[in-house]
């Protein structure tokens, strides 16, 4: 039995983790500038192949400054996800306070031409100094 025209829950799938860093060496407290890495591990769970085509981050920082990135791709390519597949980057941004958060989503096509946003969870960016 094939409900996918149905039900695209399962074919349009796209899991998305992030593990964020506080990047102490280029950071300077002192004058507000923290920067921080965050790799990115994009999954296609579901059963048809699609490729990242744009992406919308909104980071917010711990004075509630909100910044919003949009561009096409990340890093530089627009990755095709066949079911099963990942890919994982590296990326970084800075803020100026020592704690904030960041979510967003991935703007997706799949090979049927279907259109869907892979949400991307909120986490939140540490310096090691505000956890005491």
């Amino acid at each position: 039995m094939n409900n996918e025209s149905y039900s695209n829950n399962n074919a349009y799938k796209i899991s998305v983790e992030v593990t964020p860093n506080y990047i102490e060496e280029q950071s300077h407290p002192e004058q507000g500038h923290y920067v921080f890495s965050y790799t990115v591990t994009i999954i296609n769970d579901g059963s048809k192949p699609a490729r990242l085509l744009t992406r919308h981050w909104v980071i917010t920082d711990a004075a509630g400054e909100i910044q919003e990135v949009k561009g096409d791709g990340v890093v530089g390519e627009q990755p095709y996800l066949k079911p099963g597949e990942g890919f994982q980057y590296t990326s970084g941004t800075m803020m100026k306070t020592p704690n904030g958060s960041m979510a967003g989503s991935y703007q997706m096509i799949a090979d049927d031409g279907f259109h869907f946003d892979a949400d991307i969870p909120e986490f939140y960016l540490l310096a090691p100094s505000t956890l005491h």
